[in-house]
């Protein structure tokens, strides 16, 4: 019995492996089947479920990512990437006040969790706390001034504003042309819409 449960174990964690390889490759669907295998032979084990909610954001199947990760939750209630994903998925369903919650926790819960630091901001933005927003991208900044999504998102939130002087100096140090692309920050980053409108009209207006 002992090596019947190392096997499976080890076959489980194996379609896990192969199922987080198809999902860097943007192969959801066969990333979602590897976890759906890997879940059934390792039914004690968060990491697929976990995974296999990030696979369902990437179909932007956002109802069953919430699933995975409130499964996740149940079991692992101090887990600081399933509250950063659960709010991830939530943002993209524009439940802001449950996302902003759920980022509230992975900062509290983890020393210093950058992308749930700089998706909080975002959605304090989206919401009207204009300048606590504004305060928290700085923030990140002074710790991690390398991080290009907080300076992009810093950049437009100065430049609706009024800051345009400021919002310019941010964004001639954005280096990833992946953030002038609305669909991209849209689709994929997941920005709030207001943060995306103020990208559109400011690459209109700044080269």
């Amino acid at each position: 019995i002992g090596k019947a449960n190392w096997a499976a174990d080890a076959v489980g964690r194996a379609y896990g492996n192969r199922g987080n390889c198809l999902a860097r490759q943007g192969k959801f669907q066969a990333a979602i089947s590897d976890y759906n295998k890997s879940i059934e032979l390792c039914p004690y084990s968060v990491d697929p479920v976990l995974n296999r909610g990030v696979a369902f954001e990437g179909i932007r199947e956002y109802e069953l990512a919430i699933q995975d990760y409130r499964a996740v939750l149940d079991v692992s209630p101090s887990d600081p990437a399933a509250w950063n994903n659960f709010g991830n998925a939530n943002a993209a369903l524009q439940n802001w006040d449950v996302a902003l919650d759920a980022f509230s926790k992975a900062i509290a819960m983890s020393n210093f969790f950058s992308f749930a630091s700089v998706n909080y901001a975002t959605i304090l933005f989206q919401r009207g706390s204009d300048q606590e927003a504004i305060r928290e991208f700085r923030k990140i900044l002074i710790k991690y001034p390398s991080f290009t999504d907080a300076r992009a998102a810093l950049a437009i939130a100065l430049w609706l504003t009024g800051d345009r002087s400021g919002a310019e100096t941010q964004w001639y140090r954005v280096e990833d042309s992946r953030y002038a692309d609305v669909e991209w920050l849209t689709e994929t980053r997941h920005w709030p819409p207001r943060l995306v409108q103020g990208m559109k009209e400011f690459r209109g207006i700044v080269v």
